[in-house]
């Protein structure tokens, strides 16, 4: 997370910002109200950041489900390799 490009991060994540919101990330605020606008567009910037970290997640757990499952559609899963190659073993008397 890098909270300091924000404001070009806002500008690709949200096409819909209106001419005022986009002339207001590049020249800053000049009153009050303009401040609050800001802090509202730090917060929406949050909230895409953050579904965008928690798609990532999802698409790892995603991956690495999957590479579970190709674990159990093996015929020798990875606990009973050993069992099947003791068979095979005889020990040492």
């Amino acid at each position: 997370m890098n909270d300091e490009n924000w404001k070009e991060e806002l500008k690709e994540w949200n096409p819909k910002l209106k001419p005022y919101q986009l002339k207001l990330l590049d020249q800053g605020p000049k009153s009050n109200s303009q401040i609050l606008t800001l802090s509202d567009m730090w917060l929406e910037w949050k909230d895409l950041l953050v579904e965008r970290e928690l798609k990532e997640i999802a698409e790892d757990t995603m991956i690495a489900d999957q590479e579970e499952e190709d674990l159990e559609s093996c015929k020798l899963k990875p606990n009973c390799i050993d069992d099947q190659f003791l068979k095979f073993v005889q020990p040492l008397n």
